[in-house]
């Protein structure tokens, strides 16, 4: 019998919701390395815009996952670090590494084979 609780369904659906995003899995990758600031987190991961960061960072606060601390400073300097909420996901995170090095390693025999 699939699960339903009337708000949010399936409870893989909510796990895949809030960690969801082509840049999400990265960003938590580079902050369970330490606490980051934006610009680092810009730097670490060139390929995403300035933009999409900022709203991906905001989605993972809001789910928990993710802290933000503004400290009073001109310029504002702000630090993003991993709840304990968040720190739950690593092993998460540590088996979907498992599994993409699994899969490129076929990926590459299939290469190597041909």
């Amino acid at each position: 019998m699939p699960y339903q609780d009337g708000m949010y369904g399936c409870p893989v659906e909510v796990g895949l919701q809030m960690l969801g995003g082509k840049w999400k899995p990265r960003i938590l990758f580079e902050l369970f390395q330490g606490t980051r600031r934006f610009g680092e987190l810009n730097r670490l991961i060139p390929q995403v815009s300035r933009h999409v960061l900022t709203v991906q960072l905001r989605e993972l606060e809001e789910s928990g996952i993710v802290e933000r601390k503004v400290y009073p400073s001109v310029p504002p300097k702000v630090e993003y670090s991993i709840t304990e909420f968040g720190k739950s996901l690593q092993p998460v995170l540590e088996q979907m590494i498992a599994v993409g090095e699994h899969y490129i390693g076929l990926k590459k025999r299939e290469t190597d084979l041909r």
